[in-house]
């Protein structure tokens, strides 16, 4: 068990159930803070806050609920975990309801209370981590990439270097890892920031249109061309021009764009003077343009042209570790624009989102904390809200087709997935409560309200 940066505090008025709850967290290497009623404990909290509070539920001048009250004012984030008798655990159901963490009933084994300060010491650390996140994502743009992975930041400073200077740039990678926002960073930390930036997907317009679009027209050209149009290269004079999907141009169109970047001239459509433009170009492919080359589909001069500089963008699968952060900020993004309140994202939810694979990258990320989002009631995403994901290992073992899961309720997998868990740890419960990720005491409420058959 990893050791917590700060002390737990503990609070009860029995000097034998302090010096139990000190003894035992220090086994597990915690440290404690005791504190012998809730005066005393009440007056610490105005000056300190704890991440984890194990306070008594019946206590001389304040009671657990006060303490409870108080913590949460001080510290939203700290965990407090109700210790109780028998007679009071209606009560400490209802500290629950008013933010406690869990509780524990004396007597209690052990392992229970380690795994339950465990439990809420990692929680402790989760909301931290998402606020902290929250702050970060405060001051990333939407316009930016998001991210702090070791791929990133070498791309990032690559960008830099390469973003003063006006040559041409080639974009890799697969779709949805953010090229297009590759190409708006490299022209916002260009000399040409100041000018236009414009972005076409070359593959969604025929060859006739495509050209009409990047050159212009002149009245006559063609049928319904009553008057003369500029084209985007005109447009974007002075700034950066971002071609999307340039592996889909055909031979001929190729050849005209060519002369652009060499010559920095072209021909509108049906125009005989040629007209100049200082256009940097950025230009992108989810395929790698020298399979083009190899296959006689794309020009070879072009290419080189165009890969005086080449990026990469790594795909999501090589650059987990921004997945928490990329969600932060989507959530963020999506409650701005649905005007929706949901502060966290919980630690199993981070782990499905970590487990899956992410063949559409970003963008698929973006598009499942959107739905997930949406569907969210309240202030705390949960996995039940994100659309499938595929996840491999041991976790596969728990899927369900799709006529399996129209008979199953939310309940019936929960029991499904207790009683598998109780396999796993050969009918152990405090290793089923770490294995699911829940506390001792929940896990054993779960197994009363299922009716669950587990060795004595």
């Amino acid at each position: 068990m990893s050791q917590p940066s700060d002390p737990i505090l503990v609070i009860d008025d029995d000097l034998r159930m302090r010096q139990l709850l000190r003894d035992t967290l220090a086994s597990a290497g915690f440290t404690a803070e005791l504190c012998a009623d809730g005066r005393e404990a009440a007056q610490l909290l105005q000056s300190r806050s704890f991440n984890v509070i194990l306070t008594d539920l019946q206590m001389p001048h304040f009671s657990g609920i006060e303490i409870l009250e108080q913590a949460l004012a001080a510290n939203p984030d700290s965990m407090v975990v109700l210790v109780t008798g028998h007679g009071t655990v209606e009560s400490a159901v209802e500290a629950i309801k008013k933010g406690a963490y869990d509780y524990i009933q004396k007597p209690f084994e052990p392992d229970e209370l380690l795994l339950t300060v465990q439990r809420a010491t990692e929680h402790a650390r989760l909301r931290q981590e998402n606020r902290r996140l929250q702050q970060q994502v405060a001051g990333c743009r939407g316009d930016e990439l998001v991210g702090e992975s070791p791929p990133l930041k070498k791309l990032k400073e690559l960008i830099a270097q390469v973003a003063p200077f006006s040559t041409t740039v080639l974009i890799n990678g697969e779709t949805g890892t953010g090229k297009e926002l590759a190409a708006k960073l490299i022209h916002k930390w260009s000399g040409r920031h100041k000018q236009p930036f414009l972005a076409i997907n070359c593959g969604a317009l025929p060859e006739t249109l495509l050209e009409s679009e990047l050159f212009g027209h002149v009245k006559g050209a063609f049928t319904g061309a009553d008057q003369d149009k500029p084209g985007l290269f005109e447009t974007v004079d002075q700034g950066t021009l971002f071609l999307d999907e340039i592996d889909s141009m055909t031979l001929n169109f190729q050849v005209k764009l060519l002369r652009v970047l060499q010559e920095g001239t072209f021909l509108k459509v049906g125009g005989r003077q040629p007209c100049r433009a200082d256009v940097r170009v950025i230009a992108a492919s989810s395929r790698p343009l020298s399979e083009g080359v190899a296959a006689g589909s794309f020009r070879r001069d072009l290419f080189y042209r165009l890969n005086v500089v080449s990026l990469e963008l790594p795909p999501l699968r090589q650059r987990r570790e921004d997945i928490p952060l990329l969600a932060h900020h989507f959530l963020a993004k999506y409650n701005a624009k649905y005007d929706k309140q949901v502060q966290t994202i919980p630690a199993p939810v981070i782990t499905r989102l970590l487990d899956h694979s992410w063949p559409g990258n970003v963008r698929e990320l973006e598009n499942a904390v959107e739905r997930a989002l949406l569907f969210c009631p309240g202030q705390e995403l949960q996995a039940e809200h994100l659309p499938p994901l595929e996840t491999g290992g041991e976790e596969a073992e728990l899927h369900t087709t799709a006529d399996d899961a129209k008979s199953l309720t939310m309940a019936s997998m929960e029991k499904k997935l207790i009683i598998k868990a109780l396999q796993r740890a050969n009918g152990h419960r405090g290793k089923t409560a770490e294995l699911l990720g829940i506390s001792p005491a929940s896990l054993w409420r779960k197994i009363k309200k299922y009716e669950i058959n587990t060795p004595s």
